[in-house]
């Protein structure tokens, strides 16, 4: 008789890339496939095998997923232009113009659409670890953003009718082409945004001159990955101006030119933060918020964090910029949006500027603010939304979903939690700088993926808190808020795989979270236990001292740490699991 745990159901896996993926298998050997009779459903979610299956791996999670219901998640790599070339290299038989978009884009925003998930990210509660926040007190740091274009300028509606959105452009022909349609219901908001080209590349001299003229190193944060045809323009501008006419004079200044993914940066930046730097982010929705951070953290500082953070990730609807149409445009002329047969709204663009079209779900928003309200009633937090609601009729559309919801909730019994509607650059101050006792936090597709990095970072590291995806038909996913770790991943290569350096916590926990769902699907006491067991095991490893790189000097007792690779850590936890 096996004396492995029985488990009657089965559990999705979605395997990742790089560093995460070298320790996600080690995880599922150690704690899955020896201890557990369960069967996996696995599917290589790789950049590599979703580019070779034309997207179908996306597709294939997505199915297993609503057909299972559980599922664990690992990081993948979400390709830019360089990485999609040298795939294609390697793979000479695929046509780019024929590939399907899940080929290239990041699987995240399909999957969580397709199973119509919000995120919700929480700190893990460790017990020894003890976060000194950065001296941020007059930090020589200075945020740069464009004024004009962008979201900042954009034009948004209400939908007035259900039926289809048509962006239109007029060129020098003088006949109208569709570049884009996509259905829409009456309420849904819609904004059209673009950037002057011009603008840009002006921008991108008055940045790097700015950074020479005082000495500054110079930090480029923009979200080219997911938003290709408008932030991936931008940046590709930005470096061109960049390589022509400063890379040279950088370097004999002596300074440095960084670029990052903007929620990555700000993670890093906010939680270690540079002596001297100029941080420039383009993009004037997400620059402003960090703009006003930033300037509250030089006058303040970052207090010491006595509470855990919560934050909501809105996500099932796929909508915002992550969900959006967007492209440089091919020539000189006239944009137009068309809803059900009515022109709405009309802009003249010019060639190469970037162009965005997004929309949102009004029955999705409302599901959100839903779950949301749930999740704050049944845990006794309170609720901050941040929303720009008086000159965007896009985030209106959100009070109309408050106020149902919480109608909805008094007459179904449950006591609505109290809430506070702010900007979203006072909803992110609020969160670093000034956090209640037991609060949440929901936030937008792109504000979500920046506020959630930087309060992980701020929490130790991104390896120290949880992210949930949880559908309205009761689908949940887990993993873990960090990336692949590619800096680490070829340290690890270089090395021959001797250096495994990786902290493990998010993924793990993230196993013990969806096993334990599982357990309360079967009524498997014994896999509750065991899944109860994981946790403690891994909070009882560090409360012992016992860490990753990541968290050296983070303890209660600095002292005491034994500072252990990748494997140590696995092999640290497994023993107290066995205790």
């Amino acid at each position: 008789m096996s004396s492995k745990i029985q488990v009657e159901k089965p559990l999705v896996i979605l395997h990742g890339d790089e560093m995460a993926q070298i320790a996600f298998e080690r995880i599922l050997e150690q704690f899955v496939t020896s201890r557990l009779d369960i069967e996996l459903i696995e599917i290589d979610l790789t950049a590599e095998n979703r580019l070779t299956s034309n997207g179908q791996a996306v597709r294939d999670a997505i199915a297993a997923l609503k057909t299972h219901g559980v599922g664990i998640k690992n990081a993948g790599m979400t390709v830019n232009r360089q990485q999609l070339d040298e795939l294609l290299v390697k793979h000479p038989s695929i046509v780019e113009a024929k590939l399907d978009k899940l080929a290239t884009k990041s699987p995240n925003g399909a999957i969580r659409k397709g199973i119509h998930g919000n995120i919700t990210r929480e700190d893990i509660q460790f017990r020894n670890l003890r976060i000194n926040p950065p001296d941020w007190v007059d930090r020589d740091i200075e945020v740069m953003t464009m004024e004009g274009g962008g979201i900042k300028h954009s034009h948004s509606e209400l939908s007035k009718a259900t039926g289809v959105v048509k962006l239109m452009f007029v060129g020098s022909s003088g006949n109208p082409a569709e570049l884009h349609r996509r259905t829409i219901n009456k309420g849904d908001p819609w904004l059209l945004a673009s950037n002057d080209i011009d603008d840009v590349i002006a921008w991108a001299h008055a940045f790097f001159q700015r950074a020479l003229d005082e000495k500054r190193d110079a930090y480029l944060g923009l979200k080219d990955t997911v938003i290709p045809g408008y932030d991936g323009v931008m940046r590709i501008a930005i470096e061109a101006v960049y390589a022509s006419d400063y890379k040279d004079r950088f370097k004999e200044a002596g300074l440095n030119y960084h670029y990052e993914l903007i929620d990555a940066q700000a993670a890093r930046i906010v939680a270690n933060p540079p002596g001297r730097a100029l941080w420039g982010i383009p993009d004037n929705t997400s620059g402003r918020k960090l703009y006003k951070l930033v300037e509250e953290l030089k006058r303040y500082g970052i207090p010491n964090r006595k509470f855990h953070v919560s934050l909501s990730r809105m996500s099932a609807g796929g909508g915002d910029q992550y969900g959006s149409f967007n492209m440089p445009m091919e020539e000189d002329g006239i944009l137009k949006v068309i809803v059900d047969g009515e022109e709405k709204h009309a802009r003249r663009v010019k060639k190469n500027d970037p162009v965005l079209l997004m929309s949102n779900d009004l029955q999705a928003i409302t599901d959100w603010v839903s779950q949301v309200f749930r999740d704050a009633s049944h845990k006794g937090k309170e609720v901050y939304f941040g929303l720009k609601r008086e000159y965007m009729e896009y985030d209106e559309v959100f009070s109309t979903a408050i106020t149902d919801v919480r109608h909805q909730l008094a007459k179904s019994g449950t006591q609505p939690p109290s809430f506070m509607i702010m900007r979203p650059s006072s909803q992110l101050k609020k969160m670093i700088t000034d956090p209640p006792r037991n609060a949440l936090y929901p936030a937008q597709n792109l504000d979500g993926d920046i506020f959630s990095d930087i309060s992980a970072a701020l929490g130790g590291s991104l390896a120290t808190a949880s992210s949930i995806i949880e559908s309205k038909d009761g689908t949940m996913l887990y993993e873990a808020p960090h990336g692949t770790a590619h800096d680490l991943y070829l340290r690890y290569q270089a090395s021959d795989g001797k250096e495994a350096h990786f902290n493990s916590s998010a993924l793990i926990y993230a196993l013990a979270n969806a096993l334990e769902n599982l357990a309360q699907r079967d009524n498997n006491d014994a896999l509750a236990s065991y899944s109860s067991s994981l946790k403690e095991a891994l909070i009882e490893t560090v409360a012992q001292g016992t860490i990753t790189g990541d968290l050296k000097g983070k303890t209660l007792d600095p002292e005491s740490e034994k500072v252990v690779d990748m494997y140590g850590f696995l092999d640290a936890v497994e023993r107290n699991l066995g205790q």
